[in-house]
């Protein structure tokens, strides 16, 4: 039997690589130590392609005190599903499946260019020209460095997505820029809570007005999740049905105030650990 054909990222459309990730035969590789939950690294077969991907079985996820047991797989998912409602194709295609270990959320692996710096810590007040400025940060010796990002559109984009999900984890290692210029986010687990859970390093233009063309995705985005629209209905099979409503106002809500939030205040606004 022939070797099945390797297919990069951007080999496949959505649908063919959702229909590799679903069906094809997981082969677990390795083991992601750094993670708090259960990552395996696989590789997955199906009809002579094979691709490389994440698998995080549902056994293997760490309780958590404001989330529901067993729940984070789903919650990836439903993360992936609102990415691709906005057009932007910002969370690597992810489907819900049985594995060697269990049911669990099978992602596809993208590799990225450690070359593509958008974090930095910088030892002036402001920022520079390109940069947005995210807070100071304790770097020791009783020294402390002004942490930023990129001003990047593709940011930009993902704080909004970041913002609509509630994500309570947006960490710098969460960002995969790849080779051919996209960027790619990671780890969706503790989103969509109903209470304000967004925890970011991307505050960067909190308060600011939204670009215009998020105000166009958000439009979509709230016909989307009128009830008995097809993405309401598919986090329905996901998530609660209060936290599609909470993630329903989240969206009227943006496009009210036409602006990025601000930290609450009520709430840590930076994750620990930043990376």
């Amino acid at each position: 039997m022939p070797a099945p054909e390797r297919i990069p990222p951007g080999g496949l459309t959505a649908v063919e690589l959702l229909d590799l990730l679903a069906k094809g035969e997981l082969t677990v590789r390795g083991q992601v130590r750094e993670a708090s939950n259960a990552v395996l690294f696989c590789s997955v077969a199906y009809e002579g392609r094979e691709a490389d991907c994440v698998y995080k079985p549902v056994a293997g996820e760490r309780p958590l005190w404001d989330f529901p047991d067993g729940n984070l797989a789903q919650r990836e998912v439903a993360a992936y599903e609102v990415s691709e409602a906005t057009g932007w194709g910002l969370v690597p295609p992810t489907v819900l499946r049985d594995g060697p270990f269990g049911p669990g959320m099978v992602q596809l692996w993208i590799e990225g260019d450690p070359s593509a710096a958008l974090l930095a810590l910088v030892e002036d007040e402001e920022p520079g020209e390109g940069w947005k400025a995210v807070g100071f940060a304790d770097v020791g010796e009783d020294r402390t460095a002004l942490l930023v990002h990129a001003d990047d559109v593709r940011l930009r984009r993902l704080a909004v997505l970041d913002a609509v999900i509630n994500n309570g984890d947006r960490k710098g290692g969460h960002l995969l820029p790849a080779p051919d210029g996209r960027l790619y986010a990671i780890d969706h687990g503790v989103t969509f809570n109903e209470d304000d859970k967004l925890r970011t390093l991307l505050w960067g233009w909190a308060g600011e007005p939204l670009p215009e063309e998020a105000l166009d995705v958000l439009a979509r985005l709230e016909a989307a999740l009128a009830p008995d629209a097809p993405l309401a209905a598919r986090l329905a099979e996901l998530i609660t049905p209060a936290e599609v409503g909470a993630a329903r106002s989240r969206v009227a809500a943006l496009r009210t105030t036409g602006r990025h939030p601000e930290p609450s205040g009520q709430w840590p606004a930076i994750p620990w650990p930043p990376v």
